[in-house]
């Protein structure tokens, strides 16, 4: 058809590229295995939040340079996030090695932009040129213990302030106006102003999402093979777990956007669509680790405490964003009122009086509180 332009979908490179994804949210689901603390939630805030952001920086490249996507860099890029990954097993131990290699993926990222021809600046989310979050994480090679978590907090801390609060357009002419102040030797540096393409970026961070709900595939997989004896309320379980995550895939994917429940294509630009994001696939990566909690429980009759908060701080957390889009959306109707008073309510009485329910009758509880924003979806299609 005549002025049709073509849809575009993730390259073969940028699908390559996921597979370090896959690996890097196995391993940080695992920070919150087996009856987590608020030291070990805290940890994996902290290594989700930076291996996310490093991740984002070559998303955006990838969404902006197209076919023209230089494969080296990527390359370089999945090796710093493979170091990124494997470290986070044992973090105490390897925290220098996921420092370093965090700032080697920053600074690639921060280069990557630069060509032959010119510079291009992106202007929706500028964390990729900032330097300042970077400079906490570099200062932390020397410090030891807590104070190096910290530095990281620190860092990634700027990052969100300056992806947050500072306008992309500002941002670029204040980088165009450095460039021009510079002595004029040798090549002309030309600057390009670079917008997301933001269909394909939403896809983009759909398939991260469905990533992350494959990892609390494999997990609950994996924790059934492990038990030595199969009987009904394993079986139970494990079609419990399968039902919440259908559900959870309904309302982030089905019927949302990037992976944000409920959300519409123009709601959000990227500077807000980006942080939402990855509080929401933040909340689902955790899950991955409380579900092979909860099969692996079922011997026991009862889920620990520290899971059972885990997930149902999870849960709830995702219908209040949930509701929070459709508010941002403007297809909030009567019945989400009931629909949030399920989703969050449900989820905190079982925080508090859940320690007497078994895996699957838990479990099933937090499918009804997802199920029913979903239907009120159902009733009325976005």
């Amino acid at each position: 058809m005549i002025g049709k332009t073509e849809e575009r979908h993730a390259s073969w490179l940028e699908l390559f590229f996921d597979l370090v994804a896959v690996a890097g949210v196995a391993q940080l689901s695992h920070l919150v295995r087996g009856s987590p603390s608020w030291g070990d939630v805290g940890l994996y805030v902290l290594c989700f939040l930076a291996f996310w952001t490093a991740w984002m920086c070559f998303t955006v490249y990838g969404d902006v340079a197209g076919a023209s996507a230089r494969v080296v860099p990527v390359l370089l890029a999945m090796a710093g996030l493979a170091f990124m990954a494997a470290s986070v097993h044992d973090i105490d131990k390897h925290a220098q090695v996921f420092a370093i290699a965090y700032v080697a993926v920053r600074a690639i990222a921060s280069r990557v932009w630069e060509g032959k021809q010119g510079k291009r600046i992106i202007v929706e989310w500028p964390v990729v040129h900032a330097g300042m979050g970077v400079v906490p994480w570099f200062a932390s090679f020397w410090v030891d213990g807590p104070w190096k978590y910290a530095l990281w907090a620190l860092g990634l801390g700027l990052d969100l302030l300056i992806g947050l609060s500072v306008p992309g357009e500002r941002f670029a002419g204040n980088i165009a106006a450095q460039m021009s102040r510079r002595p004029r030797e040798g090549p002309q540096v030309e600057m390009a102003f670079a917008r997301l393409d933001i269909a394909h970026f939403g896809e983009r961070l759909g398939l991260f999402s469905i990533i992350v709900l494959g990892e609390s595939v494999l997990t609950v997989t994996q924790a059934m093979s492990e038990n030595p004896e199969w009987h009904a309320s394993l079986f139970l379980t494990v079609v419990a777990v399968l039902a919440l995550l259908a559900a959870l895939w309904g309302a982030a994917l089905y019927r949302g956007f990037a992976g944000i429940p409920y959300l519409t294509l123009d709601t959000f630009g990227p500077r807000a669509l980006l942080p939402v994001h990855c509080l929401v696939a933040g909340l689902l990566a955790a899950l991955a680790g409380g579900l092979g909690d909860v099969v692996e429980s079922v011997g026991q009759g009862q889920v620990g405490a520290g899971t059972r908060w885990l997930l149902c701080g999870c849960v709830a957390a995702f219908v209040v964003v949930g509701a929070a889009a459709r508010l941002a959306s403007k297809t909030w109707r009567r019945w989400d009122y009931a629909a949030v008073v399920v989703g969050v309510g449900v989820p905190v009485a079982l925080g508090f009086a859940g320690g007497s329910l078994g895996p699957a009758g838990f479990l099933w509880l937090l499918v009804v509180a997802i199920v029913a924003g979903l239907a009120r979806a159902r009733r009325q299609p976005g």
